[in-house]
């Protein structure tokens, strides 16, 4: 390992980590040849008292869902036993040893987690993972998850990628670029050759070690020894990779035909099965004696245990010099070996390889093998058989149906880019209405990806338009998703007019009813962008005009039409509600009817739907679907003062949505997420989960999400005491949500730093449009919110008259929100110079701030109540005591203080169990208690 000092020790810390019972992982990445391979073999032989797991990715094999996994855990595929049920039969599954579908590709996830813990808990684990480019993408994803997870249980996990800036699943992990070794280290390498030669040599291969041994073993004995011709290296070589490829094919070609042909089957092989290898060969006339040559080359070593090529560009080398008819040859020799059930994936690859055209049989296998790693959720994989077996496909309706699959698999996989291309190969137009419905939906993925949702949703509902008359089972599932991409973009009458294609529909007539004042009408594009971008760079800025019914236009008109609508729309939405609670509903459904409730306030049914859609997902495994009706539930929680809750829910969904790929959702919950740190006065926290989530939403038209980040920055501004900007930002929040329903909860704050700013004018409209609500909705909450507000810009004589019944209506659960009325009360109390009451509001108001942890709103509070001549014990006010954790272990401490065990809490926050045990073992003397069970009384006290 000459040159290697600093790679060799940063290694051997995780070696020394592992030992001790602590985790870690390492991507080494760079060019071919030099030297990540070596690497890891110096690590595996520096392994000792650790148990080692070894898998190389194959540039055949890439297609073969989970085929690396599967590789890398046949040692100790014994622990399976001792993983929860539903984790060892998705393995099973997976591996092909069990024939049951695997409902949620998370399972195979954990269980992978799971497998490396238990088998650590035995001995600790060195895995090594090279050519990670060539692994199967399953295989991958699973992998880089658990090497995020893991913590404290002893394994050591170390990668090899080809590449200086790898990407995929693996960008994630942490990277070590490995470059070139000098030339000292470079001239030990090349023993024997002339000086003039080895300086040629060293300059030609740029500190590449596999350059310096393969050029210096290209040479005749005559240029070693110093006879260089002008011609033997050029002076201006090609790239590195293809002057390699150069020697190393120089190498193949000198030896003898029989060799060269036995050594295309090896490559085309992917199992490095000696005795398949062999088999495949004799059917092209080839024997074991022909590997010889290549052995005694230093190309491959062979033993009892199978066959391996020195290095992948070998293998390269030795396959692409093979002439096309060799390889073909090759590739169905192989398919006729692997003729048993238990090959029948790489039999039908092997076949793909060898068809020069058209072939409806092997696609059919194809689509088999398709079918088959879409039931295991390796949706990569089967979106490349749907792919392949759409290119040996003549007929062109058969063709475009496979197409269409491999683009559903491939948005499943989380591959929107691949997923647009495959889009674009489908052939148009589409006779069968089914087809072009299911087309529509991919069309909508792509573009919900990587567009905007408002387009996202046209397409859906031009879909239904164009299949309506002949598919109309296909109506209400295209429909319903229209609706869910347009909620996103906060375009009301977008969402109305969608709802308006079939308001039969009871999951639809809800929609249809509460925005009927905006079927006819839509936005004018750009005035509000304007106006919210120019507030969300601080600049007041005049509220943009708009055909939909916006805050500032609400008029005691518009207030009874919104009341009239919400009217109507509540039998339907009694109707849905109903149908959940029977459970007769699909997961789409369910989710559209907890929106729905939270939409008109009604927060407890909204809870209660959006838990049991919750649960829906964690019982049957929909892990995709599971981030949504998380980040539903979240906004619920909000809603209901449940700002523990919400943060935790909130944090799992954006764990999850990242996991999957789900950029729409990962930025909605950034933007949620940052509301709940703005309250808390995080404000580093807040501005980077705000402009994030800002970086996707404002140039895709996510309105709510826009919405929802500029109210987080507001309602920080709002806190802090910066009353104009916040009025600003808020009023940019208010435009971008857009119909007065779904900027009801902006409101509130519009009002109050309206006031703040001294512009009283600004807080009419509004407190108007929030009254309306209170009086077309009926709930108590938004009843509390109004009277407050009435309390802030009506006269003196009656805001008392109007905190006391705001106070009144305030749920109890409610902190937050009722520890702002005190505030306000309390301040109106001491102008009026009623100190002593206003002492009691605002140390009421303090003390609940405190226990929320809004640490703006209790110094605020604190400088109130000294104003008011008051003091506070600072005693009554000390930190939960699990503000002491670090936020990990707050969330394991949360969930175990509920009774869960720790396989239950390492499922939810996906670590592994021993992990989780660390946590409680460090957060344990934080809290001053020694057991579990003492941690409800202590968090709950």
């Amino acid at each position: 390992m000459q040159g290697r000092d600093a790679e060799l020790r940063r290694i051997e810390l995780m070696l020394d980590d592992a030992l001790r019972g602590e985790s870690g992982a390492l991507l080494l990445h760079g060019e071919a040849g030099i030297g990540k391979t070596a690497l890891l073999d110096h690590a595996a032989a520096r392994a000792q008292g650790l148990r080692v797991l070894r898998v190389e990715g194959i540039e055949s094999e890439m297609e073969l869902g989970f085929s690396g996994l599967h590789q890398l855990f046949l040692p100790v595929l014994q622990v399976l036993d001792r993983l929860p049920a539903p984790q060892a039969q998705a393995l099973r599954s997976v591996f092909g040893l069990v024939d049951a579908p695997v409902r949620d590709r998370l399972t195979v996830a954990l269980a992978a987690l799971s497998v490396l813990a238990e088998a650590a808990a035995d001995m600790p684990l060195l895995c090594l993972v090279d050519d990670v480019q060539w692994l199967d993408q399953p295989s991958v994803d699973v992998l880089a998850f658990a090497a995020r997870r893991l913590r404290a249980e002893g394994v050591a996990m170390l990668f090899a990628a080809r590449g200086d800036s790898p990407g995929g699943t693996a960008r994630a992990l942490p990277r070590l670029h490995v470059t070139g070794i000098d030339r000292t280290a470079a001239a030990a390498l090349l023993p024997g050759l002339a000086p003039p030669v080895a300086e040629r040599i060293i300059d030609q291969a740029h500190g590449n070690p596999l350059a310096l041994r393969e050029l210096s073993a290209a040479l005749t004995p005559a240029q070693r020894s110093g006879q260089l011709g002008p011609l033997a290296l050029p002076e201006a070589p090609s790239a590195l990779p293809s002057r390699l490829q150069e020697a190393l094919a120089e190498r193949i070609h000198r030896l003898p035909e029989a060799t060269r042909r036995i050594l295309a089957v090896a490559a085309a092989d992917d199992t490095g099965d000696l005795a398949a290898v062999l088999t495949a060969a004799a059917r092209t006339g080839g024997s074991v004696d022909d590997l010889a040559p290549a052995e005694r080359a230093g190309l491959l070593a062979v033993s009892g245990a199978g066959l391996r090529f020195r290095h992948p560009l070998v293998r390269f080398a030795a396959y692409r010099g093979a002439p096309l008819a060799e390889r073909i040859a090759a590739h169905r020799a192989l398919a006729e070996t692997l003729d048993g059930a238990g090959h029948a994936h790489r039999r039908a690859w092997h076949l793909a390889a060898a068809a020069t055209g058209p072939d409806e049989r092997v696609a059919a296998e194809l689509e088999r093998v398709a079918e088959w790693a879409g039931s295991r959720q390796a949706m990569a994989s089967a979106s490349a058989a749907y792919e392949r077996a759409a290119q040996l496909t003549a007929d062109p309706a058969l063709r475009a149906r496979r197409l269409i699959g491999a683009a559903q698999r491939a948005s499943e996989a989380g591959q929107d880019e691949r997923c647009g291309a495959l889009a674009d190969q489908v052939p148009q137009p589409l006779q069968d209405p089914g087809m072009a419905a299911d087309f529509a939906r991919v069309r909508a993925v792509v573009e919900l990806g990587f567009g905007s949702p408002a387009r996202a949703a046209r397409i859906l509902a031009e879909g239904a338009d164009a299949t309506a008359a002949e598919r109309p089972d296909k109506l209400p599932v295209l429909l319903t998703d229209a609706v869910h991409a347009a909620f996103a973009t906060g375009d009301a009458a977008l969402i109305a007019q969608i709802a308006a294609r079939a308001p039969a529909l009871p999951v639809l007539a809800v929609p249809s009813h509460a925005f009927a004042d905006t079927a006819a009408t839509r936005r004018e594009d750009g005035d509000a962008a304007a106006d919210g971008d120019a507030a969300a760079d601080g600049v007041s800025a005049a509220p943009a005009a708009s055909a939909v019914p916006t805050v500032s236009a609400v008029s005691a008109a518009s207030a009874a039409s919104a009341a009239s609508a919400v009217s109507n729309a509540r039998q339907p939405l009694a109707e849905l509600v109903a149908a959940c609670d029977r459970t007769e509903v699909s997961l789409m459904d369910r989710l559209m009817t907890g929106h729905y409730c939270h939409l008109l306030a009604d927060h407890a049914t909204a809870h209660r739907v959006a838990s049991a859609a919750v649960a829906h997902c964690r019982d049957r495994g929909v892990g995709g679907w599971l981030p949504t009706t998380l980040h539903l539930l979240a906004q619920v929680e909000l809603a209901l003062g449940r700002r523990d809750d919400a943060r935790s829910h909130a944090t799992e969904a954006l764990r999850l949505a990242d996991y999957y790929d789900l950029h729409h959702r990962v930025a909605h919950l950034r933007a949620l997420l940052a509301v709940l740190a703005a309250a808390r006065g995080e404000e580093d926290r807040t501005r980077e989960l705000a402009d994030r989530a800002l970086e996707y939403t404002r140039p895709r038209g996510v309105g709510r999400g826009t919405s929802d980040a500029r109210w987080a920055l507001g309602l920080l501004d709002l806190g802090s005491g910066q009353g104009q900007r916040a009025l600003d930002r808020l009023a940019a929040a208010r435009d971008a949500a857009g119909h007065p329903l779904m900027a009801r909860h902006l409101l509130p704050d519009l009002v109050e730093a309206a006031v703040r700013a001294g512009r009283p004018e600004r807080a009419q409209a509004p407190a108007e449009a929030l009254a309306a609500c209170a009086d077309a909705l009926r709930q108590p909450a938004i009843g509390a919110q109004s009277r407050r507000c009435r309390a802030l810009i009506g006269p003196d004589t009656r805001a008392e008259e109007h905190y006391l019944a705001a106070l009144d209506l305030h749920p109890a659960d409610d902190g937050f929100e009722r520890a702002r009325t005190e505030l306000l009360y309390g301040e109106w109390l001491r102008r009026q110079r009623r100190k002593l009451d206003a002492r009691d509001r605002l140390r009421a108001a303090l003390e609940r701030f405190d226990r929320v942890g809004a640490r703006p709103w209790v110094r605020r509070a604190r400088t109130e109540l000294r104003a008011a001549g008051g003091h506070h014990d600072p005693a009554l006010a000390a930190d939960s005591p699990i503000a002491r954790l670090s936020p990990q272990e707050r969330e394991v401490v949360r969930l175990a203080a509920t009774g869960a065990t720790n396989r239950e809490i390492a499922t939810q926050l996906l670590l592994s169990p021993r992990t989780v045990g660390h946590h409680l073992y460090r957060a344990f003397p934080k809290l001053g208690i020694g057991s579990r069970t003492q941690l409800a009384d202590l968090l709950n006290g």
